[in-house]
């Protein structure tokens, strides 16, 4: 393992890490606790080197089961289907006994989509291994289910698989708690995964899980807003410019008093909902490899600048925008409040179950000339095990549980945009799948969720306009390049 790709590992930084991650989880899913002042950044210093914040693409990953998972639209063909088997295939590992599979958000007998969709895929391979039993164990997204799965996989025993977003693994990973893929990944996966992927669990030239899917950051249009105004919607390839002209004819007061506002976003720290407009420039927070503090380039100011703009030069979004929290927008989008909003594709299914007539485009294009997206990867690992025949068992259930074989026999199992080619995912989900490849993918580093606790508050105070761009972005230029150093 490279000196440079792991920090000093310290388990008690990890349990800190863990507790905050909790925190932005549960952000996520509706619990949002945006601080409704920005903090200085030397306040956001001191809580990044005291309590270790996870990141984008774990909120993001979470996000994508715990939001989905919990509404009506995701607990559809999946939450019916009788498990046939049909893409599940026979383990030559030769293991007789039972698996024990560790799954983020899974509640047994749980009326949810990802529950019944769990049981499902479990129930299809074990029906093509009868010899082979599989235990599912839930756990949730907070601080005694964080540290839960944590403990039992660094105990080495009790887990063979298990859910985890891609910023969580190099820790486990440096541990040698998770074992590597290459010796069961084929030439077939690696053609069929979405390229750049596998690259976020390479660490020393070995590849450390299976990625599940990829939620990214999309537009959602509120198309009963746009018929009542006589909008068109807009089409893929639109501009920031067209986008700012759109929320300007969708910001306006009905006769009713009501207050129609043409586009909001999350700002928190775990999330990356806006980065969509900074990226869209050219920016990118980190070098290519990974050892520099890019974001204060022009490109990153010029994107943040967009940001600002909308709401202190073209004031198209509410009054709380920076500090709003996810049940508000949820609501505005339901009330006909919020003309479009930008978010992965998790909510989808909460706008749907609820009615909401929505469409979802590709964020608006900046001054690189392509569109971009954020977002995170949703993985399954491997526990490390002496075991041979059960690692290979383990192997092969985590296989089929990231293929195009568990849709086929389970239809409805992804609840976001998949990580392979192959897998044609339901609506509404599908409708992210072509974005899911434009998506930059926060990075597998262990210090990226300090990084991003760094950021975050800045980009707070230069949307209330506390700080310009310029200072936003370049603020934690030394303190970022000091954890990237110390890699």
């Amino acid at each position: 393992m490279s000196k440079r790709l792991f920090p000093r590992y310290h388990r008690i930084g990890l349990f800190v890490a863990l507790a905050l991650f909790t925190t932005l989880v549960l952000a996520a899913c509706g619990d949002n606790t945006a601080t409704p002042v920005p903090a200085t950044t030397a306040a956001a210093t001191k809580a990044a080197t005291t309590a270790a914040a996870t990141t984008a693409a774990a909120t993001t990953a979470a996000a994508a089961t715990t939001a989905a998972a919990t509404t009506a639209g995701a607990t559809t063909a999946a939450a019916t289907t009788t498990a046939a088997a049909a893409g599940a295939s026979v383990s030559k590992s030769g293991f007789k006994g039972t698996l024990s599979y560790w799954a983020l958000g899974y509640a047994p007998g749980a009326n949810t989509g990802f529950s019944k969709s769990t049981d499902a895929a479990v129930a299809a391979f074990t029906k093509a291994n009868p010899d082979i039993k599989v235990e599912v164990v839930g756990y949730t997204a907070d601080q005694a289910g964080f540290a839960k799965i944590v403990n039992a996989v660094q105990a080495g025993s009790g887990v063979d698989a298990f859910r985890i977003p891609n910023d969580s693994l190099p820790v486990l990973v440096k541990q040698g708690a998770v074992a590597p893929i290459d010796e069961y990944i084929t030439d077939a996966d690696r053609s069929d995964i979405l390229p750049g992927l596998l690259d976020t669990v390479k660490f020393d030239g070995k590849y450390y899980a299976w990625p599940l899917w990829v939620p990214p950051v999309a537009m959602y249009l509120n198309v009963d807003i746009f018929k009542e105004k006589g909008v068109d919607l807009p089409k893929e390839g639109w501009t920031y410019d067209q986008f700012v002209e759109i929320a300007k004819k969708l910001t306006f007061t009905r006769a009713n008093g009501e207050k129609v506002y043409g586009y909001s976003a999350l700002v928190d720290p775990g999330l990356v909902d806006t980065w969509p407009f900074i990226l869209s420039d050219g920016a990118r927070p980190l070098s290519a490899d990974n050892t520099k503090y890019t974001f204060n380039t022009p490109e990153g100011i010029s994107g943040l600048k967009k940001v600002t703009d909308l709401a202190l030069v073209h004031k198209v979004t509410p009054p709380d925008f920076g500090t709003q929290k996810l049940d508000d927008i949820l609501t505005a989008m339901q009330k006909k409040l919020q003309a479009m909003w930008s978010r992965p594709s998790g909510d989808s299914a909460t706008l749907k179950a609820n009615g909401v007539n929505f469409q979802i485009i590709h964020m608006p294009i900046g001054k690189s000339g392509k569109a971009v997206s954020a977002g995170g990867i949703g993985l399954i690992a491997v526990a490390a095990s002496k075991d041979k025949a059960r690692l290979a068992a383990s192997m092969d259930l985590v296989k089929y549980l990231t293929s195009a074989g568990v849709e086929k026999d389970v239809p409805g199992y992804y609840l976001a945009p998949a990580a392979r080619k192959s897998v044609t995912v339901q609506e509404p989900f599908s409708f992210f799948a072509p974005i899911a490849p434009t998506a930059w993918i926060t990075p597998s580093l262990p210090a990226w969720t300090q990084i991003r606790t760094l950021i975050h508050p800045n980009l707070q105070n230069a949307i209330f306009g506390k700080m310009t761009p310029e200072d936003a972005l370049g603020q934690p230029t030394v303190e970022v390049n000091k954890l990237l150093a110390a890699q």
